[in-house]
């Protein structure tokens, strides 16, 4: 017996093609996602850390460095946000980190304890340029009871200087990364819809509108897009804890509602450019002569 030919059904073309094109395109963007968020999330991290060391004047009373501490609690420029915005260290707090550091106990030949105490102030990250820091280490110097103000000037000007110089390098990806995966999704789409072209032109022969014939297509578009960007949150999920227990660093530059925020991203993303490819490739197609589509 003769097999019967398989009847093509309207909108359904071949679709494990166009869902590994689309997976491996939002792979690429969720890895390059990943790493922004990790970027972000360093930089973060550094900015946190950004203290600005007050040294106390000797033989102040606890009254007076009270006071002290008070005042630098009001300042407009202290980040309260993550751990303590001003945090006090005692001389003798000083020498014994230096000693458990060194081994050697320095106040032994030199009969008494030479150090400071101190305040550390964490910075609040929208104070960090250079001009800003500098103002707050003047102001500070004119306090009562302060011996020295000192800050890591070229950790300031670096950080700056890595930040504004990534955002623009990854800026530059980001379009460049954007433009290719669409291109190359919307030209798998294009094969796949080829070989539904004749199928077009027969409902369009018999009357049917444009909506009518773009309606299954775009519905299974959305299906692939929808499936592709399911299947790239599984394996960049995979990969992001796989590379978390192999590198317990990692770990500390997860965040995990970013993290969320991109998988959502990616399967929106997978379904609008799935659709928009779908839309122009069969608005192609619908223009055509018939001389054309052979």
């Amino acid at each position: 017996m003769e097999k019967k030919a398989r009847k093509k059904k309207l909108g359904g073309y071949p679709g494990i093609g166009v869902v590994i094109s689309i997976t491996l395109a939002l792979f690429v963007i969720g890895l390059f996602g990943l790493l922004i968020i990790y970027s972000q999330e360093l930089e973060h991290q550094v900015r946190q850390n950004i203290k600005m060391q007050v040294y106390l004047k000797s033989n102040l009373t606890e009254t007076q460095r009270l006071q002290i501490e008070n005042k630098l609690l009001s300042m407009d420029f202290v980040n309260h946000g993550e751990g303590k915005g001003v945090a006090f260290f005692s001389k003798e707090d000083a020498a014994k980190k230096f000693i458990a550091e060194t081994g050697e106990d320095f106040t032994q030949f030199i009969g008494e304890n030479p150090l400071k105490d101190a305040y550390l102030v964490n910075i609040d990250p929208d104070f960090h340029s250079k001009s800003q820091m500098e103002k707050i280490k003047a102001d500070l110097q004119k306090m009562n009871g302060v011996f020295q103000v000192y800050y890591v000037e070229g950790l300031i000007e670096s950080v700056n200087s890595n930040v504004t110089k990534l955002g623009f390098i990854l800026m530059g990806l980001i379009v460049l990364l954007l433009i290719t995966v669409i291109l190359l999704i919307n030209n798998t789409l294009r094969l796949a819809l080829f070989s539904q072209r004749f199928l077009i032109r027969s409902m369009q022969l018999v009357g049917a509108k444009r909506w009518f014939i773009q309606r299954p297509f775009l519905l299974r578009a959305a299906t692939y897009g929808l499936l592709a960007g399911f299947i790239t949150s599984v394996l960049l999920w995979s990969l992001s804890d796989y590379a978390q227990r192999k590198i317990t660093d990692l770990a500390l530059l997860h965040n995990q509602e970013h993290f969320m925020m991109l998988l959502g991203s990616l399967v929106m993303i997978g379904m609008i450019v799935a659709v928009i490819g779908t839309f122009f490739s069969i608005n192609r197609y619908l223009r055509m002569s018939l001389d054309q589509l052979y």
